[in-house]
């Protein structure tokens, strides 16, 4: 691995119906068909799409390799397929006793008399709308011409490693993208206090996910959270950046998917300046973000 470079992020808009849906909260993006691209042209189907037979998934791939192309390695471009986990045992009780009694008091606990949440882990309706999403891309890829992602990166959280899995296990993927998802600390929801964001140790992970490659400097236990502090908005903002270096610096591929939180995709947009657009647990939406050297 390379050090990582600084860039400048902005999302680039005009391509998926996602970049101008209503912001939260009381809207919540769901997966769209096909994504949601736009069926427009570009100036590369003159060369690529003689005939007019290319799906618009299929020309905008071609699009994608050219922009990059046309960079030089100054100017990048990644698409990020950004799942947020399906719901999880703390959004049934967060749901259940209302946002202010969970933020100043269950939140704080392990659990009820019912329920542990502690690095919560997905609900049966969590695990159907992670199914949902395995369902979508079975389809994409068959019948729209959508590619699987490249890579695939997702959060150390339990109710992020079984959406991730639920969700691309099975699928018909090209030999040089196999689904090997990539553990990165940086996905994380925003660290402290709550307990439903505190990392189960890396053993964990190892035992129940051994086909996952985890990131060398993710610690055995959770270092990241402190049960008197919360990360503030500043703070994720910074680790979404350091995220963003380390893999436009390290990452070739140029569709790649993260599985991530709602509190995370939010800092992510407003990182690359993007619409602030809440995403429904268990959805996939689409980010297409430019990058430059900062000089």
């Amino acid at each position: 691995m390379t050090a990582a470079k600084n860039f400048t992020y902005e999302a680039v808009p005009g391509f998926f119906r996602h970049d101008e849906e209503l912001t939260g909260p009381q809207f919540r993006a769901t997966t769209q068909p096909a994504l949601g691209l736009i069926n427009r042209t570009y100036e590369t189907d003159a060369v690529f799409d003689l005939e007019g037979k290319k799906t618009p998934w299929e020309r905008f791939v071609y699009f994608l390799e050219h922009l990059n192309q046309q960079g030089r390695g100054k100017v990048l471009y990644k698409l990020v397929f950004l799942i947020r986990h399906g719901e999880g045992y703390h959004n049934v009780k967060e749901a259940e006793v209302g946002r202010e009694a969970w933020d100043s008091h269950w939140s704080l606990l392990d659990g009820d008399d019912h329920t542990n949440w502690s690095d919560a882990s997905l609900t049966e309706k969590g695990r159907q709308q992670a199914q949902a999403l395995n369902a979508f891309w079975q389809n994409a890829i068959e019948n729209t011409g959508m590619p699987s992602p490249q890579r695939y990166y997702t959060s150390p959280l339990a109710r992020c490693l079984e959406t991730t899995k639920i969700a691309y296990s099975g699928l018909d993927v090209p030999s040089d993208r196999p689904f090997k998802p990539i553990v990165k600390e940086k996905l994380r929801e925003c660290f402290g206090e709550h307990t439903c964001d505190r990392r189960s140790t890396r053993s964990w992970i190892v035992a129940n996910y051994p086909e996952y490659e985890i990131e060398p400097s993710l610690a055995e236990n959770d270092e990241k959270w402190k049960a008197d502090r919360r990360e503030t908005d500043d703070e994720i903002a910074d680790r979404v950046r350091e995220l963003l270096d380390d893999v436009f610096s390290n990452e070739d591929g140029k569709i790649i998917s993260f599985t991530a939180h709602s509190g995370l995709i939010r800092a992510l947009y407003n990182v690359t300046n993007h619409r602030d657009v809440w995403v429904q647990a268990g959805a996939m939406v689409p980010n297409l973000i430019k990058a430059e050297i900062a000089e």
